[in-house]
């Protein structure tokens, strides 16, 4: 478990003072700061920052620090939140039938790589059962079909609210969400996607690419919104191909990307390390 800190978290209108308000008030309760990071973005002019304290050092409690840092946040008109690292945000994962996404989302957490407790795999297929089984971690099949879509999300949606999760992540989740879950957990529900979009839609976009001798294929992990593959971008890479490598080299290739991009996308999430400004993100890291 790592040392306990709380993390104060806010964005609001750039103006003059604000780091010092803020260290200036941490300061005035003994508070001890380990990490500071802040960006200011030249479009919206607005400043984000992301400060972790030692809890151990300061001489207030919690809810006090909140009661007492709540006039300076109104008076920067901030939005704002204080989380305590030690906290572990329970994730729910949907998958399909592909699972090189989801061995290694649950390989890295088993290995204490991702602090969360993954509570439980949603799946439209049962081909995962023994993976998720073997971890020790709920498996739910729940089918998906165009007969069934809107029961079978119903169903999905009521599980999620019973495992009271923070954090959704889709590792090759083969389905559309509706609009009604997207907007349920705002800039909490993670995607993966290789980083053709928009240029080989549908089917078999690595067959699509290696027809287009493309040379260099990538993935994205984003925020999911209603508008599909359209939301905040939380983390890229790519890697270099050449004409010589074929249809297996890139779909191996991709997959290895894949991983981890989700993986470290969901890092910086479970870190608050994201803010979203507009359909972007900023990562304080």
């Amino acid at each position: 478990m790592p040392n306990k800190t709380y993390r104060l978290i806010y964005d609001c209108p750039d103006q003059v003072g604000l780091i010092a308000k803020t260290t200036q008030f941490i300061a005035s309760h003994n508070g001890c700061i380990s990490e500071s990071t802040q960006h200011t973005d030249a479009i919206s002019k607005r400043f984000f920052s992301r400060i972790e304290i030692q809890a151990s050092s300061l001489d207030i409690s919690l809810a006090e620090f909140k009661a007492a840092f709540d006039p300076i946040a109104r008076e920067c008109q901030m939005n704002w939140k204080v989380v305590e690292s030690t906290y572990r945000q329970k994730v729910v994962i949907l998958a399909s039938k592909q699972s090189h996404c989801l061995s290694d989302l649950l390989d890295r957490w088993h290995s204490n790589d991702l602090y969360c407790d993954i509570i439980a795999v949603i799946s439209n297929h049962d081909d995962q059962r023994a993976l998720v089984e073997h971890y020790g971690i709920a498996y739910q099949h729940i089918p998906v079909s165009k007969e069934n879509k809107t029961e079978a999300f119903e169903k999905i949606t009521a599980l999620v609210d019973d495992y009271a999760a923070d954090t959704i992540v889709l590792a090759r989740y083969m389905q559309i969400l509706p609009k009604e879950l997207c907007d349920k957990y705002p800039h909490h529900i993670l995607n993966i996607h290789h980083s053709f979009l928009p240029s080989f839609v549908g089917a078999k976009p690595y067959h699509q690419a290696a027809a287009r001798g493309v040379k260099l294929i990538g993935a994205t992990c984003h925020y999911v919104t209603e508008d599909l593959d359209e939301g905040p971008i939380i983390e890229q890479d790519v890697e270099r191909i050449s004409h010589a490598e074929g249809i297996e080299d890139l779909v191996r290739v991709g997959k290895d990307i894949e991983k981890r991009v989700l993986a470290r996308g969901l890092r910086y999430h479970l870190e608050d390390r994201v803010m979203v400004d507009g359909n972007k993100t900023v990562i304080l890291s």
